[in-house]
């Protein structure tokens, strides 16, 4: 709308006239203006024939018509634009136009007489561009400093296919006399001679213009695709299919309004022709013409839009697919399998026969398909999604509803053949180093769906085994015992003795022990990790049986009364008649419960649970050695079930062992044994049979720790927060916890045993002959007595039992117990006895058989007890007439080194035989008592 001004008039006077100030106004307008930014959005909507109209308005309408990044943006939206070669172009243009103006600049300068670097305005003046209205993308580098004139020439001198467009898309007859002559094969590969240039685009676009609107005009007016000016020209269905797939892609440049309508013509107009070859190509996959019109229509589809249709229709009718049932039933796995486990054989033909039968498609494939359409991906996606997953699906969704153990087995046993069916596979030509990687990973989508499942079915399946097998092992145990105890009070006479049971069971306790058996235990344990590592491979299990029977001599499993019991190798004997009085079967019970310390626990029932832990392992380490995406959970699903083994086995099965152990060998009573004519404490030593064994568990799991949990990299021994090194830590530490309780309980009744010895074996003619009742020959033993013999037989007979079967620092540390209990025990036996002058002889060779048995131990600590002690027994040698010198002998305390004081010393010489009599002299010496000051 025009603004209207008043003008002011001045001079003159006023006029009368009504009209006068519409006369005197001046019409003072300016034509409407629209912001750039709305023009060029209304220019994105504008065809390109109402463009070039727009452009001929003015010339700021045709900066903005011709303003490349409008062109660059339809020629990305068809995939012919490249922006790395535009850029690579526009710096080498940069770089040429910058050395063409220094070589002008040089000209200038040699002409005028002037240096390049004395005038810097005329370098400053020449870089100025010249007067005009320009854009950077106008023309080319080479033109960037013309004036507008030139510009204007250049633009209406191109033959960019613009200018000669239809004015409107109702015109079909007048086309440009330049494209009329154009070669129709050419137009098929108008689009791969785009070049990425800035500034020319709009030249780029209109070739690609004048080439495919024509055809595309055509395609979305015609009424019937038979028609189409493409199947009229172009008679080859590659061509058609060519010419089809360039109009698809020209469409997408199309923004103009209805753009949707026209865009789905020509996608109807694709669809039709697709349609049409798929039926050929169909046809020609039944007549089994592969180099004929299989590859020919497989080629027109792979023009068209990649040949993903041809694609579809030969897996359709692959036979891998169309008859997958003859590759074999899941189902078979378990109903030709054994009861309650998976039959690896039918599986293992049904993944050989699908390797088969995937290679001779590819084969096809190859021959068939183009490399362009990566059919053999497809294929392979095809055919893992609709054969392999549907078989593992059906397989282990019904071996989990019939069998815990076979599903189990199925799951790693099927993952572990198909991955072993992957390297069978042969990829296809098209096909790179990524095909294998597709396969894996085709594979784990079929298998992730009950990977949590499996693991946490692993884990469970295991834990309700061991705790089955330990409870089964408990159940026998107390059958055992109430059979015992039925059999042994089958005869009682209930009506006598039952008012006072406590007096009865002190009766019992103080009953000899002499039913328990002997067994060899010389060279325990020898080679006893070796017997360890068979255990855990599973080597001929008779065989070690067998060895360890020789080792140990004791049942593998508690014996049952009246049953059968679980060791194939356990010979049957005679049952003993059971006692006719409650007091004898008492003592039965007692006795046999002693004997059963062996039975506390059981290398049997610690095998089965490593063996079943090793099955778990081993199948759940398949998914972790693979490296797959969930082999990081496999793998802490195997230390959690290492964590659990180490659990069950320690502290329901052997500490549960050990306590019950400890507390039966805590109710034995060796000084009321009456037959002390061997040489060891049998429930000490059926103790350290057990520590024995205990030992030949921890070093089974050692094997099975290092075999299956480090060598496998499951786990990793130096990272001292993996759960299974920490509770592998938290095993052993029960166990020595466990030995070292056992064993100072053991030590007890070794010393309490060594005691009865001293106190009922030693005769007081020993160490003095003069209280005989006879006289005695004149040339006497000077060897060791026969009690010493005895306690030395005693002590090393239990210590020789732990080498070999404890580590060095324990060892050491019971030797050293032993010794210095033993040493306190010979210091109060010393003390009870009477000694003479003519029996010091026979205690000096005591003291130095005891102190030779130390010297084995090894222990210089240890030793300097025994030296003090044979020390001390030059006391007793000393002449009664030299009573000076026993008091010099008892105030040394250097001669003892520090183990026994002065008084303690006089304390051992007052239980010589004559010590009443020399008693005066020493003290006299020793105290100064008698002395009177003079």
């Amino acid at each position: 709308m025009s603004n209207f001004k008043k003008v002011t008039v001045t001079g003159g006077p006023p006029r009368q006239d009504v009209l006068a100030p519409l006369r005197m106004t001046q019409i003072v307008g300016s034509k409407p203006v629209l912001p750039a930014e709305i023009l060029s959005t209304i220019l994105d909507y504008v065809t390109v024939s109402d463009l070039i109209h727009f452009a001929q308005v003015s010339r700021r309408m045709k900066e903005m018509v011709y303003d490349d990044t409008r062109w660059i943006l339809r020629l990305r939206l068809m995939g012919c634009w490249n922006e790395a070669e535009a850029r690579k172009r526009a710096e080498a243009s940069w770089r040429k136009r910058a050395g063409s103006h220094g070589l002008l600049h040089e000209e200038e300068a040699e002409r005028t007489g002037i240096g390049v670097n004395d005038n810097n305005d005329l370098v400053s003046r020449s870089r100025k561009p010249q007067n005009g209205s320009q854009t950077m993308f106008d023309a080319a580098r080479g033109q960037i400093d013309a004036g507008v004139n030139g510009l204007q020439q250049s633009v209406a001198g191109s033959p960019d296919g613009l200018d000669a467009v239809p004015v409107s898309f109702n015109t079909t007859t007048n086309h440009s006399s330049s494209y009329k002559s154009q070669d129709p094969l050419v137009r098929l590969d108008i689009l791969s001679q785009v070049r990425s240039i800035r500034g020319q685009a709009r030249q780029e676009y209109g070739k690609i213009h004048g080439s495919l609107n024509p055809y595309y005009h055509d395609a979305i007016t015609c009424k019937d695709h038979t028609t189409a000016m493409i199947f009229r020209i172009y008679r080859d269905p590659n061509h058609q299919a060519r010419m089809l797939a360039n109009l698809a892609r020209f469409a997408h440049s199309d923004l103009a309004q209805g753009w949707q309508q026209r865009k789905e013509k020509i996608q109807e107009l694709s669809e039709a022709f697709e349609t049409a070859v798929a039926r050929e190509f169909e046809q020609a996959l039944e007549t089994a013409d592969v180099d004929g019109k299989q590859r020919r229509y497989a080629q027109v589809l792979a023009a068209l839009n990649g040949g993903q249709k041809g694609v579809e229709i030969f897996t359709s009718n692959s036979p891998i697919v169309a008859r997958k049932h003859e590759l074999g039933d899941p189902l078979d796995c378990l109903r030709l399998g054994s009861p309650g486990h998976f039959s690896a054989q039918e599986s293992q033909r049904f993944f050989a026969r699908l390797a088969e039968g995937f290679n001779e498609q590819i084969a096809l494939i190859d021959r068939i398909f183009p490399a362009s359409t990566k059919a053999a991906v497809t294929f392979l996606e095809r055919i893992g999604k609709e054969v392999f997953s549907d078989y593992i699906s059906t397989l282990l969704d019904e071996a989990h509803q019939t069998s815990l153990e076979s599903y189990l087995e199925a799951v790693s046993c099927t993952y572990h053949q198909s991955l072993y069916m992957a390297k069978e596979l042969r990829p296809s030509k098209d096909t790179g180093d990524d095909f294998y990687e597709s396969v894996d990973r085709i594979i784990a989508c079929a298998i992730e769906p009950h990977i949590d499942l499996y693991l946490n079915e692993e884990y469970s399946f295991f834990k309700r085994k061991s705790e089955d097998e330990v409870g089964a092992w408990e159940r026998q145990l107390s059958e055992q015992d109430a059979s015992m105890q039925s059999l042994y009070m089958s005869n009682v006479n209930r009506q006598a003795d039952k008012r006072d049971f406590l007096t009865s069971f002190k009766k019992v306790v103080m009953m000899p022990v002499n039913v328990l058996p002997t067994f060899p235990l010389s060279s325990p344990f020898g080679g006893k990790s070796a017997t360890a590592k068979a255990l855990v491979n599973g080597e001929n299990l008779q065989k070690t049986s067998q060895a360890s029977s020789q080792m140990f001599a004791r049942p593998a499993t508690p014996s049952m009364i009246n049953s059968t019991s679980l060791s194939t190798n356990q010979s049957t004997t005679p049952l003993p008649e059971p006692p006719t009085t409650e007091l004898a079967a008492k003592a039965a019970i007692m006795s046999s419960r002693l004997e059963g310390i062996r039975s506390l626990f059981s290398i049997e029932v610690a095998l089965n649970l490593v063996h079943t832990a090793k099955s778990g392992i081993e199948r759940a380490a398949v998914f972790y050695r693979t490296q797959s995406q969930f082999g990081e959970d496999a793998r802490n699903q195997c230390q959690q079930i290492f964590v659990l083994l180490l659990q069950i086995l320690g502290n329901r099965h052997i500490r549960a062992g050990f306590d019950q152990a400890v507390d039966h060998l805590a109710k034995y009573n060796p000084k009321e044994i009456q037959n002390h004519g061997h040489t060891e404490v049998r429930p000490l030593v059926t103790f350290l049979e057990l520590v024995n064994v205990g030992d030949l568990i921890q070093q089974m799991l050692d094997v099975f720790y290092e075999q299956e949990m480090v060598a496998s990299r499951l786990t990793d021994r130096n990272d001292f927060i993996d759960p299974a090194v920490k509770e592998k830590k938290k095993f052993e530490q029960m166990l020595d916890e466990r030995v070292a309780a056992g064993l100072n309980k053991g030590i007890e009744v070794l010393m309490a045993e060594v005691e009865f010895v001293c106190a009922t074996t030693q005769k007081a003619e020993d160490f003095n002959p003069d209280a005989a009742a006879t006289k005695m020959a004149d040339v006497m033993d000077i060897g060791p007595s026969e009690t010493a013999r005895n306690i030395v037989d005693i002590v090393s007979s239990h210590t020789k039992m732990l080498v070999g079967s404890t580590e060095k620092n324990l060892l050491d540390v019971f030797n050293q117990e032993v010794g210095l209990r033993t040493f306190t025990a010979l210091c109060k036996h010393l003390k009870r006895q009477r000694i003479s002058v003519a029996g010091s002889i026979k205690l000096i060779s005591d003291m130095n058989h005891y102190f030779t048995y130390i010297e084995t131990l090894k222990n210089q600590n240890l030793l300097e007890y025994f030296i003090a002690l044979r020390e001390l027994a030059q006391i007793y040698l000393v002449d009664a007439s030299d009573a000076k010198e026993l008091a010099t002998i008892i105030a040394d305390g250097d001669r003892f080194h520090g183990i026994f004081r002065a008084e303690e010393v006089y304390e051992f010489a007052e239980r010589r035989a004559d010590w009443y009599q020399i008693r005066p002299k020493v003290e006299r010496a020793m105290y100064g008592i008698g002395c009177g000051v003079m």
